[in-house]
């Protein structure tokens, strides 16, 4: 893919100027296994290192930082499994880290506050945190090993004969923007739950649910914008083999 000045520039950056800026990146340095310290190491030295596609890293500091991009789908075997595992390791994240500590805050805040309204946040997140999961679930045991299955036959390790059934619009028609329900409690607890000196902790769990759903947001915008892209062309790649 051809570099612009913009894109040279930003590859000769600092990653831990980027960590900084803006401290979502170790998230994005996560879900590649990449570990602090990163010394003075620029994009460019970090992802020869790790063996990351520069143009991937940069479209996730984009997503990140709030900032379109155009995507560049034209990715390797290799790439495209570590994409796979970038998804893979955010889901952990948000299973294992993120979801246990929404609530436990809001464990505090119920603790805290003795007025029955309290008991419909935990109830809508318990609620919200099933279907979260069975979307997880549902990506880590039917999409991801279909797309890698796939990208193995497009890319010649697998036999082109044993390809799935499934199709990327079937995951398209299941792929729900899960950070929306998110709004609606944080709308809850800043319109309509009455108070009882809990301010610290609510303003607490406020700040967690807020982190937690632009993390969502970037992770759905990763699935929109270069996953389901890039399997809708390897499908066509293969319909075209096969006329």
């Amino acid at each position: 893919m051809k570099q612009t000045d913009a894109m040279s520039q930003l590859l000769e950056t600092k990653v831990a100027d980027l960590i900084i800026r803006n401290h979502a990146m170790l998230l994005v340095l996560e879900h590649f296994t990449v570990t602090l310290p990163v010394q003075e190491k620029t994009v460019s030295e970090l992802c020869i290192e790790y063996g990351i596609n520069p143009d991937m890293f940069l479209a996730f500091i984009h997503l990140f930082d709030g900032v379109p991009y155009t995507v560049n789908t034209d990715y390797s075997h290799h790439d495209i499994i570590t994409l796979i595992a970038f998804l893979k390791r955010s889901h952990q994240y948000y299973l294992d880290e993120q979801c246990p500590s929404i609530a436990a805050r809001i464990e505090k805040l119920q603790n805290l506050n003795g007025h029955r309204e309290i008991a419909m946040v935990r109830r809508f997140f318990d609620g919200y945190l099933a279907e979260v999961t069975e979307h997880l679930v549902y990506e880590n045991d039917i999409v991801f090993p279909y797309i890698l299955h796939l990208a193995g036959i497009v890319h010649g390790s697998n036999d082109p004969g044993d390809r799935s059934a499934y199709s990327v619009n079937e995951y398209k028609n299941q792929h729900n923007d899960i950070e929306e329900k998110l709004t609606d409690m944080r709308n809850l607890l800043i319109r309509y739950l009455p108070s009882e000196s809990d301010q610290v902790a609510r303003r607490e769990l406020l700040f967690a649910l807020r982190d937690f759903e632009k993390d969502l947001h970037v992770h759905s915008c990763i699935e929109d914008t270069i996953l389901i892209p890039l399997v809708e062309k390897m499908e066509a790649q293969l319909k075209d083999r096969v006329r």
